[in-house]
């Protein structure tokens, strides 16, 4: 018996993670690595309708970001760290006979002075060629991943994606296309957030903004200032300064038809919190909606933890108790912008929107309505 999904959880399919039962055609298979300030994660999968099957995964806290803030370069002890995982994921690419590729690297990579030279390291000691892609694109991305999600009743949309090193807010205007045919739109914006002339409705991207600001780089900005409360203040004061340029920043925005995604670690472990998880389940999670009520309530609670009570909770843990409070700030400024009953929670991101884009590319993906 299918397990129940829990109230609020979206309706639409996600990628399916059960292992496939017959070795897949390697000519199927897609890969997407993302190279970010904390993390190296890695998806292969084949298409499946208007889905995807998900084949192999790998996950690591890398840490390339580590010092960066302070040098403006990566660190030898963090480029060595982040090389070994791409070993793992290079063994995972040659095991599977993997074709169809796009391993990008993130804001980590954009902003060290050494970038480059890491990336032909990279090249030389794993054959892996990484391409750093520009904010835009890592925002188009994160929200075509976030596509089926969107429901036929939005009218204005906000994705966010909060993540080590940066973080993208895409506001987009679904009123123009029809109720039905809204998550096929956002989809649609795989090809560029100013796609040309199409017979289809189009989602309008109304503004889109790439913070440099992540959960990394905002700690370390107010990593000196020592009582918990005072911290996490601050950086979510400074968070929302940072949002002046965003053309809706200044706009009241009203509930009714407004729906706000987020995507990101932050989000998923403030609703596994708010859930009362007592380990994380990606099932119960991506797609679950929350107020701006229910999450207000669990940072409340993650601050009358304390580092140590944030420590000892295992949805959180001992390395990222102080990067959930930094990217709560992040959360709790979006929130006090346009408060939201309808923001929904995704367990995707950037990988996702890669093998989206690649297999849309290839028209491997069938156009069903989701």
């Amino acid at each position: 018996m299918a397990p129940r999904r829990p109230k609020g959880a979206g309706a639409f399919p996600k990628p399916v993670e059960s292992p496939v039962p017959t070795q897949p055609d390697p000519a199927e298979l897609y890969a997407a690595l993302d190279l970010g300030t904390n993390s190296c994660r890695m998806l292969i999968a084949q298409p499946k309708g208007s889905q995807f099957h998900v084949v192999d995964s790998f996950s690591k806290s890398v840490q390339l970001g580590a010092g960066l803030e302070r040098s403006g370069q990566l660190s030898r002890s963090s480029m060595t760290r982040t090389i070994q995982a791409l070993r793992v994921c290079q063994q995972k690419l040659k095991r599977h006979k993997v074709r169809h590729m796009r391993l990008v690297a993130t804001e980590a990579c954009r902003r060290a002075s050494n970038a480059r030279r890491f990336i032909e390291q990279v090249q030389r000691e794993t054959g892996l060629s990484l391409e750093i892609i520009e904010p835009e694109e890592e925002a188009r991305l994160a929200v075509i991943s976030c596509a089926p999600l969107v429901s036929t009743k939005t009218d204005q949309l906000l994705v966010v994606d909060i993540g080590g090193g940066s973080t993208e807010l895409v506001w987009i205007d679904l009123t123009a296309v029809p109720r039905r045919d809204r998550p096929r739109a956002i989809m649609r914006l795989h090809a560029g957030f100013h796609p040309p002339e199409s017979p289809f409705p189009a989602a309008k991207v109304v503004d889109w903004i790439s913070v440099p600001l992540g959960v990394a780089t905002l700690r370390d900005q107010f990593r000196d200032v020592q009582d918990d409360t005072a911290r996490f203040a601050l950086m979510s004061w400074f968070f929302e300064e940072s949002l002046a340029e965003f053309a809706p920043y200044k706009d009241e925005q009203t509930r009714e038809g407004f729906q706000v995604i987020g995507t990101s670690g932050t989000v998923t472990t403030v609703a596994a919190s708010h859930l009362g998880l007592k380990r994380y389940d990606r099932t119960k999670v991506d797609g679950l909606r929350m107020t701006s009520d229910q999450i207000d309530r669990v940072i409340r609670d993650y601050l009358s933890l304390g580092p140590e009570g944030r420590r000892a909770d295992p949805r959180i843990g001992q390395d990222r108790q102080s990067l959930i409070m930094s990217g709560a700030a992040i959360l709790q400024a979006l929130l006090r912008c346009w408060p939201t009953d309808r923001l929904s929670v995704a367990d995707r991101g950037l990988r996702e929107g890669l093998l989206y884009a690649q297999m849309s590319a290839h028209g491997v993906l069938e156009d069903t309505p989701y």
